[in-house]
């Protein structure tokens, strides 16, 4: 037999070459992809091998004081808007029984939001006289940051509040940096002024709730213990991409995994967790800006575990259908059309689920069709088609 070497060489050659291309594209896309395949992976291991977040000292505080991004400690910032009696009956003499407190966190500019809100899905009286239940919706603020426009936008604020009495404002910088505070300001003052309400809510004010579905999803859960409901991130990898807007240093939080915890665009928690996530705000420092990952972290502190719901949309989008409006209960990336929407969520003949067996098996067809394609994969999950 005879060898030809110069095929040989010719081989190794575009094994080399090859070899030597794959390395670069490596090496240049290597933080995409430890962003996007590595952590998930190191991540999902972690949490379903290990799954072990011992925090001890690293999150832990040894008062009730809080820590601020930069490690020095910092008291619960002064109130600029207030209302203490808000969930007190019309004489103020006595608590009334609350069904939801409902807080939405807000910019202080969102004033169209806000509006929206108070028209439709956050409207107190309709919540009372048509579905027979009393919550108390309240909007939660830090300060405009822009010197510039903030004097301005804070004698909007504070005559908006005249009107409407709904605005608890604190005195720190309203920005992303800041949702903790946000957070914390909304568990303490629901402690504070708002302790008897059966059930404590955290929502953007970018997101649609079906009212009359989440307070028949409550009356469901009356007395229930250890509630804690929303859409459920399961062994989420911290963000190392530092371009990333929700970027997380490995000095910050240290493992691999967070805790389970659900998204922060709109999830209910029951009296009692509300109770223990705001022993937890003083026991832990709020270091973790990132104020769903925190709630997770001090649920785990105190060891509640979230609930999954399928109807609870977290980042996702409910597609315009009738099928889907008649079961949802919130929907995410609502700013000009909650009107709307309201109007669809109050009309009795929305839910077909009920005329029959026929009708149901529609609304089922359309909602396959509607969530399962893969283009819809930032909506509703393909498994509340079958719900």
């Amino acid at each position: 037999m005879f060898v030809n070497f110069r095929r040989i060489r010719k081989c190794q050659c575009v094994q080399l070459v090859t070899t030597g291309l794959l390395l670069c594209v490596l090496m240049v896309s290597w933080e995409e992809i430890d962003h996007h395949v590595v952590s998930h992976i190191r991540s999902y291991t972690y949490r379903y091998l290990v799954n072990s977040y011992d925090f001890g000292s690293a999150l832990t505080v040894a008062s009730s004081k809080h820590r601020g991004r930069d490690g020095s400690v910092m008291m619960s910032y002064p109130y600029l808007i207030n209302h203490p009696d808000k969930c007190g009956d019309r004489s103020g003499e006595s608590p009334l029984k609350i069904l939801l407190l409902l807080f939405v966190k807000s910019s202080p500019e969102n004033i169209e939001q806000r509006q929206a809100i108070r028209d439709t899905w956050g409207n107190e009286s309709f919540a009372r006289s048509e579905l027979g239940a009393n919550i108390r919706m309240l909007f939660a603020l830090g300060v405009h940051p822009d010197v510039r426009r903030g004097a301005a936008i804070q004698r909007a604020l504070l005559q908006e509040d005249q009107v409407y009495g709904d605005l608890i404002q604190q005195d720190f910088m309203d920005t992303f940096h800041n949702l903790t505070t946000k957070l914390i300001l909304q568990f303490h003052w629901g402690q504070q002024y708002c302790p008897q309400a059966q059930f404590f809510m955290s929502a953007d004010d970018d997101i649609f709730i079906h009212l009359p579905n989440l307070v028949n999803y409550l009356h469901t859960q009356s007395g229930a213990r250890d509630v804690w409901v929303g859409h459920v991130h399961k062994g989420a990898p911290p963000v190392r991409h530092k371009k990333s807007k929700y970027h997380v240093p490995a000095v910050l939080y240290p493992w691999p995994s967070y805790p389970d915890y659900t998204a922060g665009s709109g999830y209910v928690v029951s009296a009692d967790v509300a109770a223990k996530i705001y022993q937890a705000t003083l026991a832990l420092n709020s270091s973790m800006y990132i104020d769903d990952v925190f709630m997770g972290i001090c649920a785990h502190f105190v060891g509640v575990s979230p609930q999954d719901h399928v109807f609870f949309a977290g980042e996702g989008k409910a597609p315009y259908h009738p099928c889907i409006y008649g079961r949802m209960i919130t929907s995410h990336g609502h700013t000009t059309d909650v009107r709307f929407l309201w109007q669809v969520a109050i009309d009795p003949t929305v839910n077909y689920s009920s005329r029959g067996f026929v009708d149901s098996l529609y609304c089922t067809a359309v909602r396959v069709m509607l969530l399962c394609w893969p283009h819809y994969q930032n909506t509703y999950p393909c498994m509340a088609a079958f719900s």
